[in-house]
């Protein structure tokens, strides 16, 4: 969410097309809102989800720049068995104050959930997070609750339901005023969601090198849970900057301190999912050189010890590729959203976890 002011949009004619030509037959990418959408040309990070109807459902923030007071969060569907998705809508909504980092999520046969931040301040750092539910398929919403009122907790990536039942929430503390650099003491850390008691409860934060926001997390087993972060620091050049890597051993109620992976990473948001056959996918700009592009996807097969496969999904110099957010579907495939063209344009795709394994580009 924090980067530079957003630069003046000459760009925003450039056609969905091309992105489509930096894919291969198999990849389908679409536009689905740009800046002509109402609402505000500021059109970023989205989060994606399945319905119990079938539906998809697209949740983004939207106004007329990242730290403006008009942003609010707006909701899109796509109805089963149609091609369009649905004029936006705005689904919450605080009177003179900046709205953000929506994250919907199904509850396996519940409700469904939205948690998105309310600044309250000059920067990111002055948020707090609430969040609604709905119980019609996200026709209509319940009124906000907050999750908490310490300052500076957010959100941006979708929980998960544990094998007891609770769930678990990936969010993060970040600190520091600095809109050009996210503090070497920001960390992430979980919220938990007793289902018994209705009661939220939170882990110790998990510190590294660089600091580290904007957890990913995946269930490996009952007892193992892995969780991929964005790196703290600047937005420059910094050659040793790579996600950062947190597990837990106990079913997510401790973490492990947060270490380097392998994996570049330019100050830029990251997501990890499990399949239903047990396979880790995660998504991430692949760069240390502040450039949120490519766009890559990786593979595992045994529990992220390995990621032998990988697939660069959008390779475009001079255009961002950021915010990346992936789910699985009912039929398998999986869909993600992502934004580009300085932050004006929202785009989907879906693709075959096949199509990663058997690209060329894997290694």
């Amino acid at each position: 969410m924090r980067r530079r002011q957003m630069k003046s949009c000459w760009i925003c004619a450039i056609a969905v097309s091309a992105l489509a030509r930096t894919a291969s037959a198999e990849l389908s990418i679409e536009k689905v809102f740009g800046p002509e959408t109402p609402g505000g040309q500021y059109k970023h990070p989205a989060s994606i989800e399945e319905l119990p109807n079938g539906d998809l459902y697209i949740a983004y923030y939207c106004g007329e720049g990242e730290y403006e007071p008009d942003t609010a969060v707006f909701g899109t569907r796509l109805a089963k068995g149609t091609t369009r998705w649905s004029p936006p809508k705005r689904i919450a909504d605080t009177p003179e104050r900046s709205d953000g980092n929506p994250v919907i999520w199904q509850e396996p046969d519940g409700a469904t959930w939205l948690f998105y931040v309310v600044r309250y301040g000059e920067t990111w750092s002055d948020s707090i997070i609430k969040y609604k539910t709905s119980v019609d398929n996200a026709e209509t919403w319940s009124d906000s609750d907050v999750l908490s009122f310490e300052k500076g907790l957010m959100v941006r990536s979708q929980p998960i339901q544990l094998a007891s039942g609770d769930f678990l929430l990936p969010i993060y503390h970040e600190r520091g005023n600095d809109k050009e650099s996210v503090g070497a003491d920001s960390a992430s850390l979980f919220a938990r969601y007793s289902k018994a008691t209705k009661e939220w409860s939170f882990t110790k934060e998990v510190h590294s090198r660089l600091g580290n926001i904007q957890p990913s997390v995946a269930q490996c087993d009952a007892r193992h849970l892995l969780a991929f972060c964005r790196r703290g620091g600047g937005y420059g050049h910094v050659p040793d900057g790579f996600i950062v890597r947190t597990e837990s051993r106990d079913g997510g109620l401790t973490w492990s301190p947060g270490v380097d992976t392998e994996f570049a990473n330019p100050n830029s948001a990251v997501d990890l999912i499990k399949l239903s056959n047990g396979h880790l996918v995660t998504i991430y700009n692949d760069s240390f050189h502040g450039e949120r592009m490519p766009l890559t996807m990786r593979v595992s097969l045994d529990n992220g010890k390995t990621w032998s496969a990988a697939r660069n999904m959008v390779d475009k110099p001079g255009d961002t590729a950021a915010y990346p957010y992936i789910i699985e579907t009912a039929d398998g495939r999986i869909h993600g959203v992502y934004t580009s063209q300085e932050r004006t344009v929202i785009n989907h795709f879906v693709l075959e976890e096949a199509d990663i394994t058997d690209h060329k580009e894997s290694k």
